[in-house]
């Protein structure tokens, strides 16, 4: 059985982000973009260096890569939604399409930036569509140009074929990878998919969980993820408790101060003082209303007959 999730990012990484393995990063690319002219080879630009996650545990484990054309590719996986992310990828593509350019170069120097998030979450909810494809086009369809491209991968919408069936086209049989390979036996992975490619990524799984350093760091990282999730949801919770709070003490304030309001009308009328509407007492602050509240009290004190 396998037990490493390929969506943790530290087994992603390992999976798409080592050029000892760079075949598996060009199949997934093909098989996500689908190019005219299929991509032949990559250049890992931030390859695995398995010693930075124990000084850092907050490294950003994006996949970088520049295929033989020069297109730059941003690969990362989201597995739970965090507030800002469309805008997020897109800053990231536009930042890694300005990194190219320096002092002198021309803009025709440019070459195609593309950001592809594998995601756990929704990030799309009123659509159907697990694959997306983003460019900067018109309403109709005119591109202005192809040097930005982002592609989003939503896993839970993903409908996988009875187990008996094989996946045959490739996106959908790395959408079948990231969502069944844990829990599933090597065995039945491989019969799923029949590309031979899988069976190196099953292997590197497989390697995961068996060399106790990487199992490890692996281990790690999912402990941080999940503390970071519960955080957030602690900070949450905190500040909905907060906000109650608040909300009770304003409304407990503001029930004081219209009963000042309503009793200084009827002292108002009582002593033949044109009553001040509620909307203007209401705009007083609730000190001034008790002030305000004294003084009548007092001067209608001073006007009872004594005996």
């Amino acid at each position: 059985m396998i037990e490493i999730d390929p969506t943790v990012d530290f087994a992603c990484k390992m999976l798409l982000g080592d050029p000892t393995h760079s075949g598996l990063t060009v199949h997934f690319l093909n098989a996500v973009l689908r190019p005219n002219s299929p991509i032949v080879q990559v250049e890992h630009l931030n390859p695995m260096v398995p010693t930075q996650y124990d000084s850092d545990k907050l490294a950003i484990l994006d996949i970088l890569a520049r295929d033989e054309r020069g297109a730059r590719y941003n690969i990362e996986v989201q597995r739970t939604r965090h507030g800002g992310l469309r805008e997020r990828l897109t800053w990231y593509a536009a930042t890694q399409l300005g990194e190219q350019i320096g002092k002198g170069d021309g803009y025709d120097l440019l070459e195609p930036s593309i950001g592809i998030c594998i995601l756990k979450g929704r990030l799309f909810p009123t659509s159907a569509e697990y694959h997306h494809q983003f460019r900067l086009r018109t309403q109709k369809g005119l591109e202005l140009t192809d040097c930005l491209e982002i592609h989003t991968l939503e896993l839970f919408k993903y409908q996988p074929p009875p187990d008996t069936m094989t996946v045959e086209e490739p996106l959908e049989q790395w959408m079948d990878f990231f969502c069944n390979a844990r829990g599933s036996t090597a065995e039945n992975l491989k019969r799923r998919l029949p590309s031979p490619i899988f069976e190196e990524a099953i292997g590197i799984l497989e390697m995961i969980d068996q060399t106790p350093e990487q199992r490890r760091q692996y281990l790690a990282r999912l402990k941080w993820e999940l503390d970071q999730n519960t955080n957030l949801r602690f900070s949450r919770a905190e500040g909905w408790k907060q906000g109650k709070a608040e909300g009770m003490a304003e409304g407990k304030a503001e029930g004081k101060a219209e009963a000042k309001a309503e009793n200084i009308q009827l002292l108002q009328r009582i002593l033949g003082i044109p009553p001040l509407d509620l909307p203007s007492l209401m705009a007083m602050s609730l000190e001034e209303l008790t002030i305000l509240n004294a003084e009548l009290a007092a001067r209608l004190e001073h006007q009872k007959p004594r005996t």
